[in-house]
């Protein structure tokens, strides 16, 4: 159980700490071209997608069976595309098409 909270108390806090460092280097370079937005971006996917592939579905697969870890993979595929619908639906029409991925609303107008 102490492992369990230890490992929970660090994820949380290098999960934090690394949002607020992407926050405040967001807020110092508020004015980046489509370039480099599309290169941080890829950089970003291109980690996240390693993580899963080499780290999370191989412990997933000596935690629990096949079929229980396409069946996690799937549900997540599935609630991540109705999450993208519903971003999709509630832009404004003609805005950034990059805007989607980090929408920054305040009063209901978004600003690209």
């Amino acid at each position: 159980m102490q492992e369990i909270l230890k490992n929970t108390m660090l994820g949380l806090f290098f999960g934090t700490f690394g949002t607020t460092i992407g926050g405040i280097i967001g807020l110092k370079f508020n004015k980046t071209s489509n370039k480099v937005l599309s290169f941080i971006l890829s950089f970003a996917s291109g980690l996240m997608m390693s993580i899963v592939c080499f780290d999370l579905i191989p412990e997933a697969l000596e935690i629990s069976e096949f079929a229980t870890t396409i069946l996690g993979i799937t549900f997540g595929i599935i609630t991540m595309l109705i999450c993208d619908m519903i971003v999709q639906n509630n832009l404004p029409k003609g805005k950034n098409s990059l805007l989607k991925t980090g929408i920054a609303c305040r009063n209901r107008s978004c600003t690209p």
